[in-house]
């Protein structure tokens, strides 16, 4: 049992020391400068600038956002859709007509 075993974790975690909130985060950029107008700083706004730096993100504006939205998110929901429907036309063809013995004329 026991033993000097040590496995590394499947991902590597960034330093982050190597993020920098600068003009390839706007967003956050401003949020800097609004804290700072005020008199305050928020240590951890670096640990943030993966999620928002154009270099590594791409450009963001709503057509890349729609595009994203079509050729990731579409595909996967009309996949989805067609199972759901496949299923229920598989279901209702198992159990009959689809009348199932309800309302007149049932069987009992």
């Amino acid at each position: 049992m026991g033993g000097d075993h040590h496995h590394e974790p499947p991902y590597k975690v960034p330093d982050y020391k190597v993020y920098k909130v600068d003009e390839n985060s706007p967003e956050l950029l401003e949020i800097q400068r609004a804290l700072a107008a005020q008199g305050l700083k928020d240590p951890w706004i670096r640990n943030e600038v993966w999620r928002y730096n154009r270099q590594l993100i791409g450009p963001q504006n709503w057509s890349t956002r729609w595009g994203r939205l079509m050729f990731r998110k579409f595909p996967t929901g009309l996949a989805l859709a067609a199972a759901t429907v496949g299923i229920e036309m598989a279901y209702d063809t198992w159990m009959g007509s689809g009348d199932h013995g309800h309302g007149h004329g049932g069987h009992h």
